[in-house]
């Protein structure tokens, strides 16, 4: 299959199958399995109600304002032409703070999985989470000062050493485990596979199923770039959710086949699964390997991405929107500025491991702030959708939602129904979590949301003329880009 063949206009021509993997590297990440092995079976019905509620929306949506709005910057551009630009400045906001809320959560994971080549008992303990976060990130930050000209190698490294190595060997070894006969924590009956929706508390780690599967407006981009954008594009999107669902499906079974419920750490779950499956197999030698396997790979991808969403929020600042101490880069070109005050950020919200009860409820409380900051995000995108459909019919499209308007309402409104639900979900403390003082956890959410939604469209109200500086050859919409 020739991927390299280009279009009569010169773009790039992408198969099938090249334009799938794209989405799947974008959205596949070993993470938040643990999360979701706390529900056993039901983990599968909440995955496969998120890809057909959010997952595959955004995707139909995404593609449509990718290819009638071509130009770099994504999410910033589609809401400035559907909204004006104080809430594409918002929009652009949202996708980037989210991302710096994203480094401690992925940070605190590649710290428990690293204590697993060093002591396990490391894993659950606060302040050294604390340490490895910031040590690595600020490490990564000042790195990142001179350039990262080698960002798509690591990138390529990461996806391979902490994604589908460690996704694939995990799969196997919870086949090999049930085929063997061993034992299984998981109940495998119809009745276990319907959640119980009886207490709110019950479910509200199945919010995070639509934060899995966040991502698809990036790749979108590349929706133009097949031969045929409405033929190619679904079947692109059909082929990543089949893969994409296999190994969320398949990862996070494994997980619960092994480790029981109550004991599941939402941090370290992928490892403690690997360490019963390997210890039982007589391959316990490659408990540390596996290890620094996922930890390197995830310090990779939090390399490539410390400078990566920055870069939009740099090229938007110089049209006006961020004052010019913000807009300043070193020689290397590389913001430093806004890298610091982003290191910064992260510092903060890294405290939140010595106020919460446990690792896992610190990981937990900073992944639903992400959560609902991503989804407010991706509300303005479907309305976005909607009603450019109606103030700019003639914008030519290379692929559109099929079904016309009622089309377009259908699968908008639904990704927008399910992303104000999972927002409204967020704010109940999960019952499986020992999350300490309820009045914290809400007013850590609330505040949080408020401030930083308040942030963009105050500064955006008082901005001043003169920090309008664009650079020759930069572009107010370059792509802003996405994490997590």
């Amino acid at each position: 299959m020739d991927d390299n063949r280009t279009s009569p206009t010169g773009r790039r021509v992408l198969s099938v199958f090249t334009l799938a993997m794209i989405n799947v590297a974008m959205i596949a990440s070993l993470r938040g399995l643990p999360t979701m092995a706390e529900y056993g079976l039901t983990a599968v019905f909440f995955f496969v109600v998120a890809a057909l509620v959010f997952l595959i929306p955004t995707a139909l949506v995404s593609a449509e304002l990718a290819t009638g709005w071509p130009r770099r910057g994504g999410v910033y551009v589609w809401v400035k032409e559907a909204w004006g630009p104080r809430w594409g400045f918002l929009a652009l906001w949202l996708q980037w703070f989210q991302n710096v809320i994203w480094f401690p959560t992925v940070l605190s994971f590649a710290a428990a999985t690293f204590a697993f080549a060093l002591s396990p008992a490391l894993a659950d303990n606060k302040f050294y989470a604390l340490a490895v976060i910031l040590a690595v990130y600020w490490g990564a930050t000042l790195a990142n000062f001179r350039g990262m000209r080698a960002s798509g190698l690591i990138s390529t490294v990461g996806v391979i050493g902490g994604t589908l190595v460690p996704g694939a060997l995990i799969i196997g070894l919870g086949v090999a485990w049930l085929a063997l006969g061993h034992p299984s924590q998981v109940q495998w009956s119809g009745g276990a596979f319907l959640p119980d929706l009886s207490q709110m508390g019950s479910v509200v780690l199945a919010a995070s199923t639509l934060l899995f599967f966040a991502g698809m407006e990036v790749s979108a981009t590349h929706a133009q770039e097949v031969k045929n954008p409405r033929r190619d594009y679904p079947k692109a999107i059909f082929v990543a959710t089949v893969v994409v669902l296999a190994v969320f499906v398949l990862g996070t079974l494994a997980i619960a086949v092994v480790v029981p419920r109550e004991k599941i750490s939402l941090v370290a779950g992928l490892m403690q699964a690997f360490t019963v499956f390997l210890d039982q197999f007589r391959l316990a030698w490659l408990i540390p390997v596996v290890a620094l396997l996922i930890a390197v790979g995830v310090f990779g991808q939090i390399t490539t991405w410390i400078a990566g969403p920055s870069k939009g929020l740099l090229a938007v600042a110089r049209h006006g929107y961020l004052p010019p101490l913000l807009q300043r880069v070193n020689r290397h070109g590389v913001q430093t500025p806004i890298l610091l005050v982003q290191a910064l950020i992260v510092t903060a919200l890294s405290l939140v491991f010595l106020l919460m009860p446990t690792v896992s409820s610190s990981y937990w409380i900073l992944t639903a702030l992400t959560a609902q900051l991503y989804l407010v995000m991706y509300v303005l995108l479907f309305l976005s959708a909607l009603r450019l459909r109606y103030s700019e019919p003639g914008v030519a499209r290379a692929y559109r939602v099929p079904g016309g308007k009622v089309g377009i309402w259908l699968v908008a409104g639904v990704a927008t129904a399910a992303a104000v639900f999972a927002i409204a979900l967020g704010y109940f403390p999960p019952a499986q979590l020992q999350t300490g003082s309820v009045l914290f956890y809400e007013a850590f959410l609330v505040v949080g949301m408020v401030i930083v939604c308040a942030v963009p469209l105050l500064v955006y109200q008082f901005r001043r003329p003169g920090w309008a500086r664009p650079v020759q050859g930069d572009d107010d919409e370059q792509e802003a880009g996405s994490g997590g």
